[in-house]
């Protein structure tokens, strides 16, 4: 049995890990700590979970788009973000996306724009990922998991737009929960032909050699649409889940609000 003597994993992302709430995560990743110290992130974790579903309990029926934080807005998938969230909105989804800039930014300003509910789950990060001005109502998440739980939790879809290694990370999480019936009837839209072509096809590949069920992958839409992504939704998200529009009940003695549109 190997035990540690010298903490240099630990020690390596403690010392190049700026915030502080960086080299908190960095540190539960690299192993086992002092038992208050695991014990003591756990109620963080909690806390934040918590925080989170309080904030969030009235956005109503969301719809996630995902996508790259780093596309500038003359990109034209920054564009066509925008008429996603535009198109989403109209459909009475709220808009829900990681709440940073790029196509996260583009969808928010979709929604903002058009009279929709705006939404955002922020990861804390040193950069490129500060909450995008389109926003009706955000929260700022630490953690990773944590986060990503958020993003499925409060949708009925998700539409994938082109994006780097943490918007593969969310599509695969989403497919790795619909393959084990976690989720059920789950509509995920590859949204851009040409960019997700090889991905599509990977996929396929996959399931023509049995390693996942094509059954399972029967709702991952490829398209280049708006309209195609609209009518695929009225079918298995609206229809599929039986949603229908009414206000949800506050309760006062809890403190909360709900958004004028909702």
């Amino acid at each position: 049995m190997f035990i540690s003597t010298n903490n240099t994993m630990q020690n390596k992302s403690k010392s190049n890990a700026t915030p502080f709430y960086l080299s908190e995560e960095r540190a539960f990743l690299d192993g086992p700590r002092n038992r208050f110290r695991e014990l003591w992130f756990t109620f963080k974790v909690q806390y934040n979970f918590i925080r989170a579903f309080r904030k969030l309990h009235f956005v109503g029926p969301c719809v996630t788009v995902f996508g790259s934080a780093r596309f500038t807005r003359d990109n034209p998938y920054y564009k066509k973000a925008e008429e996603v969230g535009k198109v989403l909105t109209q459909m009475g989804f709220a808009v829900m996306t990681g709440g940073g800039p790029g196509i996260m930014e583009a969808a928010n300003k979709g929604a903002y724009l058009n009279n929709g509910f705006s939404v955002g789950c922020n990861i804390k990060l040193p950069h490129e990922q500060q909450p995008n001005p389109f926003l009706h109502k955000y929260v700022e998440i630490p953690y990773f998991f944590v986060r990503k739980f958020l993003l499925l939790k409060y949708s009925y879809a998700f539409i994938v737009m082109p994006g780097g290694i943490g918007t593969l990370d969310e599509l695969f999480e989403s497919l790795t929960l619909i393959q084990t019936k976690m989720i059920h009837h789950f509509p995920v839209v590859l949204f851009g032909r040409e960019y997700h072509r090889e991905l599509y096809e990977h996929i396929q590949v996959m399931a023509k050699n049995e390693s996942i069920d094509q059954a399972d992958m029967d709702l991952l839409f490829l398209t280049d649409s708006v309209t195609e992504m609209a009518a695929h939704l009225k079918e298995y998200a609206v229809k599929g889940f039986g949603l229908i529009e009414r206000p949800m009940k506050t309760k006062w003695w809890f403190g909360e609000i709900r958004h004028p549109g909702k």
